[in-house]
């Protein structure tokens, strides 16, 4: 740990600009999720990398949703879906999922997942991952303009064990981190 000014200027130093484009690579907040949808009979996978916990109660999750990818009508249209929280063990079918379009194949069948019936929504949720989130859409003020989600999560299921699984973390250009180490600091007043 630098304790002197040069210690410090010579750690400044060591700095390099890095492309505007990159920057995601040091910010993305959590783990690759699938979120899942239907529309009347068509239902379609996407992957999402970037997503954001709004609210403890209610549980509120904004994320953004691209407007030219197939998911984008159908969650308009029906106004839910499901995130589905997937383990490193579903690593090729995310890769699968993300480089294809639900328009041109069911991706439940294309990646051999299986859709499992919701309680509180009509979108699929994906047997195989470990955690599954059903959403209502809580508020759409600024889906025109950012195309920018806020759900409300109605229902939730996750597997007992293990407690913490290795997710996947996405930070661009094809390559991912694995959820680390776990830490542990409880103290009064943390959440």
């Amino acid at each position: 740990m630098p304790n002197t000014t040069h210690d410090k200027e010579q750690a400044m130093a060591r700095m390099a600009a890095i492309e505007l484009d990159r920057v995601r690579r040091y910010l993305e907040p959590g783990p690759v999720v699938l979120v899942s949808s239907r529309h009347g009979d068509e239902r379609d996978i996407m992957v999402m990398g970037w997503h954001t916990v709004m609210e403890f109660t209610p549980s509120l999750v904004g994320c953004v949703i691209a407007a030219g990818n197939h998911s984008f009508e159908l969650i308009r249209a029906s106004g839910e879906c499901v995130i589905n929280l997937p383990t490193t063990t579903l690593l090729d079918a995310v890769l699968g999922i993300g480089s294809t379009s639900g328009a041109d194949l069911d991706k439940f069948d294309a990646f051999g997942l299986t859709p499992e019936a919701c309680e509180q929504v009509g979108a699929p949720a994906i047997a195989e991952c470990h955690a599954q989130f059903e959403c209502r859409l809580h508020d759409d003020s600024l889906v025109e303009r950012y195309n920018f989600f806020v759900w409300e999560v109605v229902a939730a299921r996750a597997r007992p064990a293990p407690a913490h699984p290795e997710t996947l973390h996405y930070k661009g250009d094809g390559t991912f981190m694995v959820s680390g180490r776990i830490i542990h600091r409880h103290r009064a007043g943390l959440k």
